[in-house]
């Protein structure tokens, strides 16, 4: 749906006064907070007991890849207008860029590699891999902190939200391994 609200207030001409950079933030915003929903499906359920969340967290995963994707192809598109120049020149001048790289690219393994086929095939190694989602969020957060401008009211929402549930998986009890 986020996506969806986006194309029509493009094709509306109503994204304000520098549209590419509101895109470009929007879709960075829905990939941090599906992460955060991916992160909160594992710990309602564990918590709350609602077991349907546990079905829809690799779909919530595969969102937050898919609009962090979108988010560098847009960044990619209309702020660097696809010059190799701009984008060396601006990972090294702005650090938050290469933290949202390094985000993403540990993203992508843990797409490619959320089917069944793939779990089976890696067994307990998919979720260490896995596990990966974890400096992920953390990143995500690292580049939205860094780049923020003005108002740090929903980086510090989104940096609470992620710490509580990283620490939450830190102390929860683990049940024994089976040998």
């Amino acid at each position: 749906m986020p996506l969806i609200w986006l194309v029509y207030l493009a094709y509306s001409n109503q994204l304000g006064a520098d549209p590419a950079k509101e895109l470009v933030d929007e879709l960075g915003q829905w990939a941090i907070r599906f992460l955060i929903l991916t992160l909160c499906a594992s710990t309602f359920s564990r918590r709350f007991n609602i077991k349907f969340l546990l079905q829809h967290r690799r779909m919530l995963g595969l969102y937050a890849l898919l609009y962090a994707v979108l988010h560098l192809l847009a960044v990619s598109t209309f702020i660097l207008g696809w010059r190799v120049d701009l984008l060396i020149r601006e990972l090294t001048d702005r650090p938050y860029i290469m933290l949202g790289m390094a985000g993403l690219l540990l993203l992508i393994p843990l797409g490619i590699t959320s089917t069944k086929g793939w779990q089976k095939k890696l067994g307990r190694k998919w979720t260490t891999l896995h596990k990966l989602i974890y400096p992920a969020a953390m990143l995500a957060l690292l580049h939205l902190v860094l780049l923020i401008r003005a108002s740090i009211l929903e980086a510090i929402i989104y940096a609470l939200l992620i710490s509580l549930l990283l620490i939450e998986r830190l102390f929860r009890k683990r049940k024994p391994k089976k040998r």
